[in-house]
């Protein structure tokens, strides 16, 4: 596997990084059908406001982005070190997502890797996450990565 390592994002990342991920985030919402579309956005701008109240130098908030040994970056990787729902030791990956044309090189492995290294230096003892039901390329990397079901979300459509 190809050696990535992880870097703080810089300011001009920051604001790149934040108008790419709440588009991403409006749009997995609405294909879930959890918001709708004309609400999507501004949603995910709130959802994202309240997690980052500070901005990228909200304490406890891991915004990294990976690179390969050239310097180039592969993608980027937000890890909060406080979980969500307060369990001791367990970081909480909030978001990854590799550059488009660097997937299937298994570089998105790598990047999880390179974050969970990140986590556990600063002393997780376990990283969680959420994952959208549909996203199979987002579950398969997770499975085979070593991470398992804890809870999990089912919904029947009742119209069709």
């Amino acid at each position: 596997m190809t050696e990535v390592s992880v870097r703080a994002v810089t300011p001009a990342e920051f604001d790149v990084w934040q108008a790419e991920l709440a588009a991403g985030y409006a749009q997995e919402h609405v294909s879930a059908g959890n918001w709708p579309a004309d609400e999507a956005l501004d949603r995910a701008r709130q959802a994202i406001a309240v997690q980052l109240p500070d901005g990228m130098a909200t304490p406890g908030e891991l915004l990294l982005i990976g690179v390969l040994p050239d310097g180039s970056p592969v993608g980027r990787i937000w890890i909060s070190l406080t979980h969500p729902r307060g369990l001791a030791h367990c970081a909480y990956l909030q978001d990854i997502e590799l550059v488009a044309e660097r997937r299937g090189q298994g570089l998105g492995r790598a990047l999880l890797a390179a974050g969970e290294r990140a986590a556990r230096e600063r002393g997780a003892h376990a990283l969680e996450l959420n994952v959208f039901g549909a996203n199979e390329t987002a579950r398969n990397l997770y499975e085979s990565s070593g991470y398992r079901v804890v809870t999990q979300q089912m919904r029947k459509n009742l119209l069709t």
